[in-house]
């Protein structure tokens, strides 16, 4: 039977260019006659029964706006097999027969478990982590990098003008990709990812070797998964007589934050509309991905089977050109 309305929720961390993909799917959908309801806090109003319809004007003027107008919320309850029928009931009542889920790698699987049991759905990778199996790129990741960008050239004048060494800690739990990238394009020393391991006596002996080389400052990028934790690391450093004193930055939540870039809000538009329009097909249990310039569809089973790591590619090449 023809999909006629489209349930749409946001989960997990928030991601720029989660905005500019709801307004793609709301006007997509109704575009193709179809209606849409509104999910707010994400799995969490699932549960709860927090649906709203969505109308053109709903989604105007979003385009520019970072985090998510339906919100966002961890939801333990769905975890449960009891909180995901009362996920179903709620679809069942506001008459919802496709659903589109963006969100990371917790919300793909909460959409994997969706599907198993009958409901069609189609996710959207929203995760400034980059850790989503299936798809070149997620929705957010561009302009977090552009943020961690920003933030280590205006480190690098003060690190310079104090002769200091600055730690600077992104986000990335257990996928390097955000450190590596920001590393590669910010001309940092020294990379830390949760993929290679690395003492703190070889950190040190990079810093000392910077100084000794007459470098000004030293900028090493330290992913939050790494086994080297960023505080412990810089009083181990501090201890320790190797040229540069040594300064944490820790990024955190403003990697979130923002509008999202150009290019998030192309790529957000791209698969918002790829997600209404593989349900229109009869798709479910997949994912959109960015696969070279096309967004194809992934299936579920396969993102959520596997684990995406940093490109230790790029990794070499940001510590070949540090020298």
């Amino acid at each position: 039977m023809a999909i006629q309305t489209i349930g749409l929720l946001t989960s997990g961390g928030d991601a720029p260019g989660m905005n500019p993909c709801i307004r793609a799917v709301v006007r997509t959908a109704l575009s193709k006659d179809l209606k849409v309801m509104g999910i707010r806090e994400g799995y969490s109003g699932l549960v709860d029964g927090d649906i709203v319809p969505l109308a053109a004007r709903d989604v105007g003027g979003i385009l520019q706006r970072g985090g998510t107008v339906l919100g966002t919320a961890r939801s333990p309850e769905f975890m449960e097999k009891s909180g995901q029928r009362e996920a179903i009931r709620h679809l069942n009542e506001f008459a919802i027969d496709g659903l589109v889920v963006i969100g990371g790698d917790g919300s793909m699987r909460g959409a994997r478990a969706l599907a198993e049991q009958g409901v069609k759905v189609v996710g959207v990778p929203g995760s400034i982590d980059n850790d989503l199996w299936g798809t070149n790129m997620a929705i957010g990741v561009d302009t977090a990098l552009n943020t961690i960008r920003d933030a280590i050239d205006k480190l690098r004048d003060t690190a310079s003008s104090h002769r200091r060494a600055f730690l600077v800690e992104t986000m990335g739990r257990d996928c390097g990709y955000l450190a590596v990238m920001a590393g590669l394009i910010g001309g940092a020393e020294m990379v830390l990812i949760p993929e290679r391991e690395t003492t703190v006596e070889e950190v040190a002996q990079l810093i000392e070797n910077a100084y000794k080389r007459g470098k000004t400052h030293a900028i090493i990028v330290v992913a939050e998964g790494a086994s080297l934790k960023s505080i412990a690391l810089a009083e181990s450093l501090n201890s320790m007589d190797i040229g540069f004193k040594t300064r944490v930055t820790i990024l955190g939540h403003i990697q979130r934050g923002g509008r999202p870039s150009a290019f998030d809000r192309l790529l957000a538009t791209r698969m918002g509309v790829a997600a209404v329009e593989a349900l229109a097909r009869g798709e479910s249990d997949v994912m959109v991905g960015l696969d070279g310039r096309d967004i194809l569809p992934v299936p579920l089973e396969k993102v959520v089977a596997h684990k995406r790591e940093a490109n230790l590619d790029y990794f070499e090449m940001a510590r070949m050109l540090a020298f």
